[in-house]
């Protein structure tokens, strides 16, 4: 595994988005953000989120107090798929872009949504949008690059989770071609990332925990990666304890309206730490939970954030040899009287995401994956993010895994 001083020898690249409002109450300076990059909003939202969070109509009375005129161009179903892709660029306006902004609200999938739709809107009108689609993806098509300024693109997440409000991809799958790929480009990082905490009051427990584990797997994974940066792990040491200690409150049931305060506290910590998840995985990688995972949503449309859940404690048994100072580095900074050894403290982070995914599945048959999908899931379990795995497993030895899992 790389040394860390080595990647600084070898330097290193820094993509975040140029700006970022955090806090409660944020999602009321949108208005003021759209007027810096343009004249009109095009919203996408998340066929629930928009409603639930209240996001949609905060959004609109703050463009309509600016005077700036908005619509609702996109809204997102699940994960993005080549079809929704193709069938937003088609139903976008006519006519003259310059001055659109791209205002996305909702969770990563939506977020994800938003990108491509900025990415390719600039590239219409165009005679096949499924091609247009698709020749933009990673490993697929004609692979065609992202040259181009996309719409700005303002993200406003209302998940806790996948940090895709400071990323510079999209993934989007299909399930009738059975991929799922990224589009990616420096050019793609949302111009401004709005992370209101209040936001994510109105998810259930389900999506509290899916994304939340989503969350500390990214800040995990991006820490121990192969080719981690020393930004992002600064980063992830400042931000993983919270998300540790934030997750578990925020998943207990609720009691009197007196812990409203420390839910609120806890909401803060995990939007800050799945902010960080973002920042720290576009720029460092990923491992063996997340290229799994991907794998996982295909075949059996497994949500990803219970995906990478039941990944992680099996992924950091497999990387515990490999990455042991850094597991010991995690811990320390979680628990400031952690062992002295490097060995006992790198056991103990194990433990304590062990316990942490114990609501998660702990077996790929409780997630719907079946014997004769494993070789399948094998084949497919690669790409960016297991390259970054700190060992380097082959498909006989990820197949191995796998069953052992089932």
């Amino acid at each position: 595994m790389p040394r860390q001083e080595d990647g600084l020898a070898a330097g290193y690249d820094f993509a975040m988005p140029p700006m970022i409002r955090f806090g409660a109450g944020r999602i009321a300076e949108i208005g003021d953000l759209v007027g810096l990059w343009g004249r009109e909003a095009w919203i996408v939202g998340g066929g629930r989120s928009l409603v639930a969070s209240g996001a949609g109509d905060r959004i609109e009375a703050a463009c309509a107090a600016m005077g700036i005129p908005h619509r609702r161009v996109a809204t997102s179903s699940g994960e993005p798929t080549v079809d929704h892709v193709a069938g937003a660029l088609a139903s976008l306006p006519r006519g003259d872009r310059s001055g659109v902004v791209v205002v996305a609200v909702g969770g990563g999938s939506t977020i994800d949504l938003a990108k491509a739709v900025a990415a390719l809107a600039p590239l219409l009108p165009a005679d096949d949008l499924d091609s247009l689609v698709v020749d933009h993806l990673e490993g697929v098509g004609s692979g065609r690059s992202i040259r181009h300024w996309p719409l700005p693109l303002i993200a406003i997440p209302t998940t806790a989770g996948t940090g895709a409000e400071a990323t510079r991809n999209a993934v989007i799958s299909c399930p009738r071609r059975g991929f799922k790929k990224s589009m990616r480009s420096p050019l793609m990082v949302p111009r401004a990332a709005v992370v209101d905490p209040e936001l994510t009051a109105s998810c259930d427990r389900g999506t509290i925990l899916a994304s939340g584990l989503d969350c500390i797997t990214q800040l995990v994974e991006s820490y121990v990666c192969r080719y981690a940066k020393p930004l992002p792990r600064g980063l992830v040491l400042e931000a993983l304890p919270g998300a540790l200690e934030a997750l578990p409150r925020l998943l207990a049931p609720r009691a009197a309206a007196a812990d409203g305060d420390d839910r609120a506290a806890a909401r803060a910590a995990m939007s800050h730490a799945a902010l960080v998840s973002g920042i720290a995985l576009a720029n460092s990688g990923l491992g063996l939970a997340h290229g799994v995972a991907a794998a996982l949503g295909i075949a059996c449309n497994a949500p990803h954030g219970l995906a990478c859940a039941t990944m992680l404690p099996a992924t950091l048994r497999v990387n515990r040899a490999a990455c042991g100072h850094e597991l010991a580095t995690l811990e320390r900074a979680a628990n400031p009287a952690a062992p002295l050894s490097d060995d006992d403290a790198a056991d103990a982070f194990v433990d304590r995401i062990d316990r942490l995914c114990a609501d998660a599945p702990r077996r790929l048959g409780q997630i719907g994956v079946r014997a004769d999908q494993i070789d399948w899931l094998a084949e497919h379990s690669g790409g960016n993010s297991m390259r970054g795995n700190p060992v380097q497993l082959d498909t006989a030895a990820v197949r191995r895994l796998l069953a052992d899992m089932l």
